[in-house]
């Protein structure tokens, strides 16, 4: 029996997305893995700094996502011609946005990064309509601006401080540059998603992250005692980078190879979400009435834009390599 190579398109069809259960629970997912994450960053790196944080937790990424794929059907490696753009793409989402985060984060207050993060939604919403990668929806788009408007609510009512002073424009400014980076790393991916998948895109981009931010985090590396790190906080390492990067990633490009850019996009609002169930279930920590009130805003936004009637445009360059048998 002889094996043939044929592309077969993996766009999805023009008309409205039907609704898929199994990527919207796998979103919702995605935001609780995402919620989870900043308290257990927050607390590894009181031992470990950000940039051995990064060092230590995305070759554990890299391993598990490497297993993904060779379970998976299709290329292992990319065509040549797409090689220069999925470099990019790496160094563009692992590395670039990467330290964006972490020295914003460093530089200006946490309610201040947590507002402006959860730009990214509108971000990737303009730039695929833009890019022409989904219809223009006034309804979608009234669903994302009122998950941003229900996240800020559920920051400001943490009582935490919101500073438009001096000392914190810097790090507000690389804030947005991050939520910029993340949406165009979002939106620029889907064009090769769409042709050979999620599960590859994925892993060759934090594999071409990966050697990059060790190499930045040996010195600080160098610097720690491994042997006096306590087990809780290499277990938040293990947890940063098996869930929130290699298993979130592969949650989050699904959803955009399923849904669309700017439908997964507006799920990142529910991460302050499940950070404040989190801290409510973990820590009781008793959240207010704006919290709450900003909770039900996210969701009913969430709903509104998931249920938008825009659609996903085709990419007729886009095509996976599928390998079939015939006699």
């Amino acid at each position: 029996m002889a094996r043939s190579t044929e592309e077969t398109p993996t766009h999805p069809a023009v008309g409205d997305p039907p609704w898929d259960w199994v990527t919207d629970l796998s979103l919702l997912m995605l935001a609780v893995i995402w919620g989870v994450n900043f308290v257990v960053m927050k607390s590894v790196m009181l031992e470990v700094p950000p940039m051995a944080l990064n060092a230590l937790r995305f070759p554990l990424a890299s391993v598990a996502l490497g297993f993904f794929l060779m379970g998976q059907r299709g290329p292992r490696v990319p065509r040549r011609e797409d090689v220069l753009p999925l470099i990019g793409l790496g160094v563009l989402g692992n590395v670039l946005y990467q330290l964006a985060f972490v020295f914003a984060l460093d530089w200006t207050l946490a309610g201040n990064a947590s507002v402006l993060l959860a730009t990214t939604p509108m971000w990737v919403l303009i730039l695929s309509w833009v890019m022409g990668h989904e219809a223009a929806n006034a309804t979608v788009a009234l669903g994302v601006a009122g998950t941003f408007g229900g996240m800020v609510m559920v920051v400001l009512g943490q009582g935490k401080s919101i500073s438009l002073g001096a000392g914190a424009i810097r790090g507000d400014l690389l804030m947005v540059a991050a939520a910029l980076l993340w949406a165009f790393y979002t939106v620029g991916a889907r064009h090769y998603i769409m042709r050979y998948g999620s599960v590859q895109v994925t892993t060759w981009t934090v594999w071409i992250g990966t050697p990059i931010l060790i190499l930045l985090g040996v010195p600080s590396v160098a610097t720690l005692d491994l042997g006096a790190i306590s087990l809780p906080a290499w277990l938040g390492i293990a947890y940063a980078g098996l869930f929130s990067l290699g298993l979130a990633y592969l949650l989050w490009y699904r959803g955009v190879q399923r849904l669309g850019s700017s439908r997964t996009a507006i799920y990142s609002n529910l991460v302050p979400v499940a950070a404040l169930t989190t801290a409510w279930i973990w820590l009781d920590e008793q959240p207010g009435a704006v919290q709450l009130s900003g909770a039900a805003v996210v969701l009913m936004g969430l709903w509104v834009a998931r249920r938008g009637a825009g659609r996903q445009l085709p990419d007729p360059s886009s095509r996976r390599w599928r390998t079939s048998g015939n006699s």
